[in-house]
């Protein structure tokens, strides 16, 4: 006989509570099953979440959550967290628009403390309740620190400064020996050590002054409430070394994690991937990366770097063919830039590849250590201005703004697979300074891009159609829903479209050639407006003495939320029929 579901009962942790010990182990596998069923169809992060089911509830079923407060670090753990805090009917829109986050939110629920969108922040911010709440030192703070988050540079500060406080915090280590790729380094190979020994002597935590418990197996539901209600009991900085296995109880999950990190469609009894759709074209990843790889076979003066995104931004590709000259230094974005910095200073050439919202976490980095010295590093923005259903801490649109306020660097935007290539292999050729490409997430659209490599001007934005009264300014791949813009619009009015090319120095004389031949100028960018390739141009107009009307397109001063890019872009008015509309309207003001 079939027994009936536990889940469908529980909505809130207190009712969780209620439960006999021995009913989690069947909650434990309808949990799982929940979050299979769901992404296997909805698609999003599977292997971490799978990989906590059971320590989500037992920390859950031993403290008071929400008045114990709970934080997930990195984020993509805390689906099954989701579920059992009142979301689970909501559990199916996860990621899509106007659904749930596919990180923590404190919009979405009280039982979301903290959002953890980003890595390694999490001790940080349960230290800064715990201390601020110290009035209540009876509320329990619980950072629970888990895919490789803890090598990250924000992570060891906490911990040497939770050593030397008696706040109420609990630290649980999720080790899993993965974040998205393997983990890598000295912490990592101690952690292995420690596991093996099963030994708490001379722990690096306890010469941190925080007590250290474990390591226990973090899918025994019995062991892991046991030690809970023991560090219940205490009050200062104390740490549970927990060991799980990411992608628990579906063994493709369990043989390659990587690939069931977000493994997109998958049959939800076997697990088996469902074959995509093939596709003719590349990612723009891959271009990146099988082009670096060529050049790096030419050039032995190009290192490369990634702060443990060798997969995403295909770095792997380099790290693979030229194991001594290509970096992962794990999640430390601030020290992957400046270890590009130190290269550079003996005559190599580092291409840093780092997701756009990622290089946020090394803005100093690159300020001080690369751009003030004027060094040869090369920035690769992977996944740069919209990146879809990851929400607004992943979109990649803050990089403009960013990175034009800083002297040195020069900032280019390759409107397609060809012109990224061939800009990759221009640069290797000899740059005096620091140079940043920014490249979106996902698919381009040309077929043949393999092809061969050739110089170009790089510093020089370009005419892709001539047309009247009206100049449209594209920037990067945003040329391509301009060009169906304007495709739509055609009968009704002909403006000429423009791509920017270089967005820092601007091209001076194309765009003077653009104001003396127009009377009004769009411009079209997938990123921020507030500081972006269009105020640029309005600040360059205003510089020069133009009075022409110059209307900008782009991300508005408001976090963007998740959804598919084609929604998000729908619903700021980027994509081509927006554009076309807004104009159109101008179009018909001025005629």
């Amino acid at each position: 006989m079939k027994k009936e579901s536990i889940l469908k009962k529980i909505d809130t942790p207190e009712e969780l509570r209620k439960l006999n010990v021995e009913d989690l182990t069947q909650l434990a596998n309808e949990l799982r099953q929940e979050i299979i069923d769901v992404v296997s169809t909805k698609q999003g992060h599977l292997g971490a979440s799978l990989g906590v089911v059971e320590l989500t509830l037992a920390l859950h079923y031993v403290f008071e959550t929400p008045i114990d407060q709970l934080i997930w670090d990195v984020g993509h753990q805390a689906y099954g967290h989701k579920i059992i805090t009142g979301r689970r009917t909501q559990f199916s829109t996860n990621r899509q628009l106007g659904g749930l986050s596919g990180f923590p939110s404190r919009k979405e629920s009280i039982y979301d403390t903290f959002g953890t969108g980003h890595a390694s922040t999490s001790i940080s911010a349960a230290l800064g309740m715990a201390l601020a709440n110290q009035q209540n030192n009876s509320q329990t703070h619980i950072a629970v620190i888990g895919d490789a988050s803890i090598a990250g540079g924000i992570a060891l500060e906490a911990l040497n400064h939770a050593g030397v406080s008696d706040a109420n915090l609990i630290i649980v280590l999720n080790d899993n020996a993965i974040g998205i790729d393997p983990s890598v380094g000295a912490l990592k190979n101690y952690f292995e050590k420690v596991k093996k020994e099963l030994s708490d002597s001379n722990n690096v935590f306890q010469a941190l002054n925080i007590p250290y418990n474990g390591p226990i197996d973090g899918h025994d539901l019995k062991s892991l409430i046991s030690a809970f209600k023991e560090l219940k009991k205490q009050k200062s900085p104390r740490l549970l070394h927990v060991v799980t296995t990411k992608g628990k109880g579906l063994e493709p999950a369990e043989l390659d994690q990587v690939t069931y990190h977000a493994p997109g469609k998958f049959d939800r009894k076997t697990g088996i991937l469902i074959p995509k759709t093939e596709r003719p074209t590349s990612k723009y990843q891959d271009v990146f990366g099988e082009t670096l790889v060529e050049l790096a076979s030419q050039n032995e003066s190009i290192v490369g770097i990634t702060p443990a995104m060798p997969t995403g931004s295909s770095m792997k590709l380099m790290m693979e063919t030229f194991p001594k000259r290509a970096y992962d230094v794990g999640i430390a974005e601030q020290h992957a830039i400046t270890l590009a910095a130190g290269m550079a200073t003996k005559g190599v050439l580092p291409f840093c590849a780092i997701y756009s919202t990622f290089l946020q976490r090394a803005y100093d980095q690159v300020i001080h250590d690369v751009a003030l010295q004027n060094l040869r590093v090369v920035f690769c923005l992977d996944r740069a201005g919209l990146v879809g259903e990851d929400g607004p801490t992943h979109h990649g649109v803050f990089d403009i703004a960013m990175l034009r306020a800083i002297p040195n660097i020069r900032i280019l935007a390759p409107r397609n697979e060809i012109q990224l290539r061939q800009t990759l292999y221009t640069l290797q050729l000899g740059i005096n300074g620091p140079v940043a490409i920014r490249y979106p997430r996902g698919y381009g659209k040309i077929s043949n891009w393999k092809v061969p490599l050739q110089k170009i001007s790089l510093f020089q934005g370009s005419c892709l159609k001539k047309g009247k009264q009206i100049a449209v300014i594209s920037v990067g791949t945003m040329a391509e829903n301009v060009k169906e813009a304007l495709d739509i619009i055609e009968i009704e009015c002909n403006p000429s479209h423009y791509d920017l090319g270089i967005i820092k120095p601007l091209d001076q004389k194309l765009l003077q050639d653009i104001f003396e031949n127009h009377i009004a100028i769009f411009t079209v960018e997938d990123g921020a407006l507030a500081g972006g390739a269009g105020s640029a141009i309005l600040e360059w107009a205003n510089e020069n003495g133009h009075q022409h009307q110059i209307n900008r397109i782009g991300i508005p001063d408001r976090f963007i939320s998740h959804g598919t890019k084609a929604e998000l872009q729908k619903e700021i008015g980027m994509d081509s029929i927006g554009i076309a509309s807004s104009i159109l309207t101008l179009h018909q003001k001025i005629s």
